[in-house]
Order: structure tokens, then C-alpha cells, then sequence
């Protein structure tokens, strides 16, 4: 597993004098890949002292969180892995306080799905496994993340098994030594339904004698020389709306004749005039040094891309033809391509202050826009983009373009 997710040869197996690794084929097999075996000394645990340190805090750990939530010795092997999983998710020192976690996979570690363990969690019950009157959760206690596999672990007390399950709400507050308190709700509950009728205890007597006195009550109340008010109805011609009415006329809205794509572009009867505004773009985008050619790396996947087109209309009552090359963000992979996605903005109070300050000093004030500042940042990932149509270039039609500076689309634009 080492050598498939690094790449790199195991060369070297420091070890006790174990019967797991003298024993059983295992010191052959290291033979015969390659890997050279260290065995300590015996009675000198010093000499691993990384792994045996490891090991005292591990030990340490799963005790104390096996005894602050109350659970059986019979979990510690739970309890190890999840004071595992928790410390490969913890900044080290020897690492310059990195996440080994990240340090392992390159990617990014969320915390948001830690929870704590030993607590009550109300796991869902599929749809197939209850009938529609039974309750569609039931009362597990979480004991450890999924490992290799999504989801959580959980112990299920009353059919005394281990069940894995991702659609879970849990209770943080409440642990496995307090479940006595969950169990006495339940119980008061069930209780307080027992306190209702039982509808199947009524015979057919009982409902028949019930419902002959409810007539006698009714009819005693009601006086009969009381004459009955009848229902007044409206009189009112009641017309359809003319809203959705045929004979009026509609006004069909469109974009104002703006190709979707490239090959609508070209077939438009304004082709000359969105073929001069790809060419401005283009030559905007390889005067800013947004990109260079060069080959697709092995194990990268280059984003595809699109043309947009926009009719503008000028103060003047011209017509100016835009077309704009924007990258299809939604390929991208968090942690890959990407890391954070936020844009600076300015804050209200910072303008309103500026505002105030050129009223108070009766200054001049100027507004400008810089034209495509999203392609002004420069990029600290490496992205590969195919060439985009119309502008591929001959001879070069396998290579691709890397990204130096951010394009329109990606999601790290507006934070660049």
C-alpha cells in the first residue's frame, strides 16, 4: 500500500523480535522484494523508540476516551483506531505542525464530519428493513470512522452487533454511560401511550350504546321550531379571465440574436464582426501572458472551454460585439485544482469613510474600471486547458495550454 500511494520502494523494516515478523513466511517475503529487516535488540525498546513512543500514546488516549464515555474494555480495539484516525488528522511537531493526513494524500482535510466518541446517534432505518408503522431510527452509540470505507461505525446494544450507516443524527451530549437517561424517556413515553384507549378492547355493543347516547344528546339540544337558514348563492356572472385570451396579441422576448456557441457564431449574419471579437480576445489574453503551450502532463486532465458572446450597447446607440473565452469551472476538483474560493470585497463603511472624506474636503472623485481584471492574477496551481476553437494551432494540435494567470470560469478567479 506504501509503494502504491507514494511511489516510492520500500527498502528498510525496523521491528521488534515479534513472532508476527520472524514467523509465518513474512521475513521470506521481505527477502524476496527487497526489504531489508531491522530487529531490535531484546529488552531494548529504545532503539524503535518512534513506533514505541507512538504506541504509549495511543494506549494513552483510547483509555482516556474508553473512560470518559463509559464503554466496555471490550471496545478498546475501537478506541485505538479512532485515537488513529484522530491524531493523522492532528497538526505534529515533527512535521512542523502539517497534518500527516495531508502530508500522505496532498489533499485537503475536513473536519466537519468528527464527532465524539461514544456518544448517542440515532441511526436511520432503511425503508426496506421496517414495516410503515415502525420507527425509522433506532438508538446505536458511535465507536469509529469507516476506515478504508465511507460511513460510521456504530454499536447497536440491543441486537449486541457492529452496523456501519452514513444517515445518522447524533447527539454529542449525551454518552454511552448516560444512556440509562435515554433509556427511562423511551420507557415514560411508552408509558403515556398505554394510558390511551385500546381500541381493540372495545366490543361492538360498547360502540353501538356510545353512539345511541350521542344521538339522544343531539337531539335534545336541537329545537325543531328553529327554522334552517338556506345557503345564499351568488348571483354574479362569473366571466374566464382575458388575460390568456387568444385573440390578444404577445410579444416574444429573446436574447437579442446572441449565438450560444462557436459553430452559431459562424453561420450568424454577423460572423465577420464575432470572429473580430474572438481575434480581440485572443490577442488581449496572449498579450497579458495568460498561457503557454506545452504537453499534458501524465496523470493531468486538461479543462475544456467556451466561447460567450454578448451584444453591448453604447452610450451612443451603437452596438459592440464582445466575445469572451471562459473556462468550464465545473471540472475542477477541490484540493487539485483549487484550494480556496473566496473574493475580497470591499466593505461599505471603507466606501461610505471615502465618500465623507472627499465631501468634507470638497476633492474630486473618479470612478474606473479595469478591464478584464480577472485575468490579472496570477495562478499557484497548475492548470492545463485544451486549445480553444478557432484558434488551434496547426502543426500543435496535441499540445495544451498551462495556465499563468487566472481566466474567466475557474473557481480560484475571484479570489486571484
Amino acid at each position: 500500500m506504501v509503494e502504491t500511494e507514494t511511489g516510492l520502494k520500500v527498502k528498510c523494516l525496523r521491528s521488534d523480535n515479534g513472532g508476527e515478523y520472524i514467523d509465518g513466511g513474512f521475513s521470506e517475503y521481505c527477502a524476496a522484494q527487497g526489504i531489508r529487516m531491522e530487529k531490535t535488540i531484546p529488552g531494548t525498546p529504545h532503539q524503535n523508540g518512534v513506533a514505541e513512543r507512538m504506541n504509549r500514546t495511543l494506549n494513552e488516549r483510547a483509555r482516556s476516551m474508553r473512560l470518559h464515555v463509559g464503554l466496555p474494555k471490550t471496545f478498546w480495539a475501537d478506541a485505538v483506531n479512532t485515537a488513529a484516525y484522530l491524531i493523522n488528522r492532528g497538526p505534529s511537531v515533527p512535521m512542523e505542525f502539517r497534518l500527516p493526513e495531508e502530508v500522505w494524500s496532498s489533499k485537503k482535510v475536513k473536519f466537519s464530519h468528527l464527532k465524539v466518541f461514544g456518544c448517542v446517534s440515532y441511526v436511520h432505518i432503511d425503508s426496506d428493513a421496517r414495516s410503515k408503522l415502525d420507527a425509522k431510527s433506532k438508538i446505536c452509540f458511535f465507536i469509529g470512522y469507516g476506515d478504508e470505507k465511507f460511513g460510521y461505525r456504530f454499536w447497536d446494544e440491543q441486537n449486541r452487533k457492529i452496523i456501519r450507516s452514513r444517515n445518522v443524527i447524533f447527539n454529542e451530549q449525551v454518552m454511552y454511560k448516560d444512556r440509562s437517561t435515554v433509556t427511562s424517556d423511551v420507557t415514560e413515553i411508552d408509558q403515556k401511550k398505554s394510558e390511551f384507549v385500546n381500541l381493540d378492547e372495545l366490543t361492538e355493543s360498547t360502540v353501538q350504546k356510545e353512539g345511541e347516547k350521542d344521538k339522544e344528546n343531539v337531539n335534545s339540544h336541537v329545537d325543531l321550531s328553529t327554522p334552517v337558514a338556506e345557503v345564499r348563492r351568488s348571483s354574479r356572472n362569473i366571466r374566464p379571465p382575458q388575460r390568456y385570451s387568444p385573440v390578444l396579441n404577445y410579444l416574444l422576448l429573446t436574447n437579442g440574436g446572441e449565438p450560444e456557441c462557436y459553430d452559431e457564431a459562424l453561420q450568424d449574419e454577423n460572423s465577420n464582426k464575432w470572429e473580430l471579437a474572438m481575434k480581440d480576445e485572443m490577442d488581449s489574453l496572449l498579450g497579458n501572458q495568460t498561457w503557454e503551450l506545452t504537453e499534458l502532463p501524465i496523470g493531468k486532465k486538461a479543462l475544456h472551454n467556451k466561447w460567450v458572446y454578448r451584444i453591448k450597447n453604447k452610450h451612443d446607440g451603437s452596438k459592440r460585439y464582445k466575445a469572451r473565452l471562459v473556462v468550464k469551472g465545473f471540472q475542477q476538483k477541490e484540493g487539485i485544482d483549487y484550494t480556496e474560493i473566496f473574493s475580497p470585497v470591499v466593505k461599505m463603511s471603507t466606501i461610505r469613510l471615502v465618500l465623507g472624506m472627499v465631501a468634507a474636503e470638497n476633492l474630486h472623485l473618479k470612478q474606473l474600471d479595469v478591464k478584464t481584471a480577472f485575468l490579472h492574477g496570477d495562478l499557484e496551481e497548475d492548470l492545463y486547458m485544451i486549445q480553444p476553437k478557432g484558434f488551434i494551432v496547426q502543426g500543435q494540435e496535441n499540445l495544451v495550454y498551462k495556465l499563468r494567470k487566472s481566466l474567466y470560469g475557474l473557481k480560484q478567479a475571484p479570489r486571484q
